[in-house]
């Protein structure tokens, strides 16, 4: 495979994943909606560091070219 076209096909899946994965963490962000959800601190910390631990791995994976992945998350 031409450089040009492994280029391409990065840009095209990193567009499309990243357009995913911000339209999912908005929707997460939809529960902070007190009239319709219950949820403690202690919840929204275990999300939140979860998230930043993710995007953490993400940026590691990028500078060492290593893969690695994670359990499903769990409240």
């Amino acid at each position: 495979m031409e450089s040009r076209d492994k280029r391409q096909k990065f840009v095209n899946l990193a567009e499309k994943r990243t357009s995913n994965a911000l339209q999912a963490i908005r929707i997460i962000g939809n529960l902070a909606n007190k009239s319709n959800y219950e949820y403690s601190d202690a919840d929204i910390r275990r999300i939140t560091k979860t998230l930043e631990q993710e995007v953490k791995d993400l940026r590691t994976r990028f500078e060492t070219s290593g893969t690695k992945s994670r359990p499903e998350f769990k409240l």
